[in-house]
């Protein structure tokens, strides 16, 4: 268990239309010009934007692995530590970060194709 930023990064190239820029000490993640997430290089952490519900949830859960970054509006920012997480855990919660911030139609569009997708493996497990 353990997740590199490169394996962070590839993560990513999954989800469509996300924009990296480099800052002196992070990468910011968006989607349509708007922020889901930062990445911190040096210190192998994380910043997502889930719901406050969410946040609280998971920094009471397992304190070890996340944290309360911030909180704006109705969404609570969280950090993830990536040597301490599971790759299909913070996979699942980067989508959901996009999923927050991206424009309906284009989170719309990622969910049917996913949807198609997984009932295509379902369809073929059953063979």
């Amino acid at each position: 268990m353990a997740v590199s930023v490169d394996e962070f990064l590839r993560m990513l190239t999954e989800l469509p239309d996300v924009e990296q820029s480099d800052a002196s000490s992070w990468i910011s993640l968006k989607v349509h010009d708007k922020g889901f997430g930062y990445l911190w290089e040096k210190t192998q952490t994380v910043g997502l934007k889930q719901t406050i519900e969410e946040q609280l949830a998971l920094v009471a859960e397992r304190p070890e692995v996340f944290e309360v970054q911030f909180t704006s509006g109705r969404f609570g920012w969280v950090v993830v530590h990536l040597p301490k997480i599971d790759a299909d855990e913070l996979a699942e919660l980067v989508t959901e970060a996009w999923c927050l911030t991206a424009p309906a139609e284009l989170v719309e569009a990622y969910e049917a194709g996913h949807a198609l997708l997984s009932r295509h493996r379902t369809q073929e497990s059953l063979r």
